[in-house]
């Protein structure tokens, strides 16, 4: 175990945060970084005590037990193909590609493979959402009739990123839209979704939207609503309910919840709320992290593909034709 070798691409925030979980994980000899900005990596590289590459190509070529992804998103086909191509098992941050096209693309490339993937839904990994979907595989819920998630970020991410992104539904949505499929074993059949611009200018110049309401048909005639915003300021809140005939499961309803009764006599919480994704999902992270040194290893299958990964992708999508178009859109008029 101690030659497993990692190499990681992209050192940005969650990059950086990955590297350091990395050197700390059982079995890993040795964690190699680079990016397109070198200084960047040799920062992180010296901060860690862990190697650099000069660039990606030098990186791919550090005879690999795994590639970790992390960098921008329109390098992802370009580096999932190219680490498939040479053998090297793939960690790659979501979303596969920037659009439906380009992930169709690569879903199709590692399908001719037996190199695995494994495409990052932090969620799959996190305890509450695990519970959740152990609770309705055993029925103890009955039969699931509705399903409300929430994503409500404290604070918009800087104006730059925006037009990048590709959308709330496609940058933040997608995580619920894969929770939603993962907790109830079920498909989307269709969605209506609309949104709206309170805050800054820059969601609306991109075409895009600070806040949005989204309905989900499940195949088997349950609903689910998704909440989203840009704007949360009491703190990070990211929740699932999941509601059955004889019993319901909440995923994220602890004491660092943002949640604010007005009930009189009914305690406040002490505690601060999430700052942000990286401190509630943090575990996650590990966890999912441990799971692909097991994929890369060969002792376990990627547990969330890129064909999984599309199907999410393609509720996004869905969603925000629907916004365009105010209107429902089944899932069939985005599939290809």
């Amino acid at each position: 175990m101690s030659t497993i070798r990692l190499g990681l691409a992209g050192t940005g925030r969650i990059g950086s945060s990955h590297a350091e979980t990395l050197t700390a994980l059982p079995g890993v000899g040795s964690v190699i970084v680079a990016d397109a900005d070198a200084q960047r990596a040799r920062a992180t590289a010296d901060k860690l005590d862990i190697e650099f590459a000069p660039d990606i190509d030098a990186l791919l070529a550090a005879d690999l037990t795994g590639l970790i992804i992390t960098t921008a998103t329109d390098s992802h086909p370009e580096l999932i193909t190219a680490a498939v191509d040479r053998g090297i098992p793939v960690f790659c941050e979501k979303p596969i590609a920037a659009d439906i096209l380009g992930t169709l693309a690569v879903v199709e490339r590692v399908a001719t493979s037996e190199v695995p993937v494994q495409i990052g839904f932090q969620r799959r990994f996190d305890a509450g959402y695990r519970a959740a979907r152990a609770a309705v595989a055993s029925g103890d819920l009955g039969w699931v009739h509705t399903l409300r998630a929430t994503t409500l970020d404290p604070a918009p991410p800087p104006a730059e990123y925006i037009p990048r992104s590709g959308g709330i539904f496609r940058d933040c949505g997608v995580h619920d839209f894969d929770i939603i499929r993962w907790v109830t074993g079920r498909e989307v059949t269709e969605v209506y979704a609309t949104g709206a611009n309170q805050g800054e200018k820059f969601f609306a110049e991109a075409g895009d939207v600070d806040t949005a309401a989204v309905v989900l048909r499940l195949d088997d005639g349950a609903l689910a609503t998704v909440s989203l915003s840009r704007y949360n300021g009491a703190g990070y809140d990211v929740r699932l309910e999941v509601l059955g005939s004889t019993g319901n499961a909440i995923v994220g309803l602890d004491d660092r919840a943002p949640l604010h009764s007005v009930e009189p006599g009914y305690p406040a919480s002490h505690l601060p709320a999430y700052p942000g994704f990286m401190d509630r999902f943090h575990p996650a992270y590990v966890e999912e992290l441990a799971t692909f040194v097991d994929v890369a290893t060969g002792t376990l299958p990627s547990p969330c593909t890129p064909a999984e990964a599309l199907e999410a992708f393609y509720i996004a999508e869905a969603c925000e034709l629907s916004r365009r178009e105010a209107r429902p859109v089944h899932l069939s008029e985005v599939r290809h």
